[in-house]
């Protein structure tokens, strides 16, 4: 139990760094959650820093997703306790304890813990995330769409204990995207150039 409880507070503390606003505070952007959608995530550093800075982001928030259920693996944790270290590393990401609890939308986060926890569903969450973009041009639906199939992905294809918590992760994702989709909905929502 001590193990189980070491990891879930680490699991958080790591995804409660901000890989967004980290990148803009070194690149001399500022802070994410003042500019642009006001998230600190890859896509508004995208708009706000170019690619590059993009992509320093996009890893940053799925290493610290990756890096703790990766860890986890060595331990004799039960399934179930690895999906809830995922989990606790995917709510720091929303919900951080250094930036007031404001956070980001998740995607990138839960990729990473997705590829630790059960890699052929992170494989199959990116390649839905990539189809529906690609199609569409819109990272909220590409988002959203991956964030609906993700429980289904665990159930055909991984450990049927990670579901509780990959059904969460999933809720979360959408709720955090209300206003993307409401934006979706009335035709305001920003294209993404891939």
């Amino acid at each position: 139990m001590i193990t189980l409880i070491v990891f879930l507070i680490g699991a958080y503390l790591l995804g409660s760094i901000s890989s967004a606003v980290v990148v803009c505070h070194i690149a001399g952007l500022g802070d994410p959650r003042t500019q642009g959608s006001g998230n600190p995530g890859t896509t508004n550093v995208l708009r706000l820093g170019g690619k590059k800075l993009a992509i320093f982001t996009l890893v940053g928030d799925m290493l610290k997703g990756f890096i703790p259920v990766y860890l986890a693996h060595f331990t004799a944790l039960p399934a179930s306790y690895l999906s809830y270290i995922a989990l606790a590393a995917f709510v720091g990401h929303l919900f951080p304890i250094f930036f007031g609890f404001k956070g980001g939308k998740g995607v990138a986060t839960a990729l990473g813990v997705l590829l630790a926890l059960a890699w052929p569903v992170g494989c199959a969450a990116l390649l839905t995330w990539i189809v529906v973009a690609a199609l569409f041009r819109y990272s909220s639906l590409a988002a959203l769409v991956t964030a609906v199939l993700l429980p289904f992905y665990i159930y055909l294809g991984s450990n049927s204990a990670y579901l509780p918590a990959i059904i969460v992760l999933s809720l979360l994702l959408i709720v955090k995207h209300h206003d993307n989709i409401k934006r979706l909905y009335s035709g305001e929502e920003s294209k993404i150039k891939l």
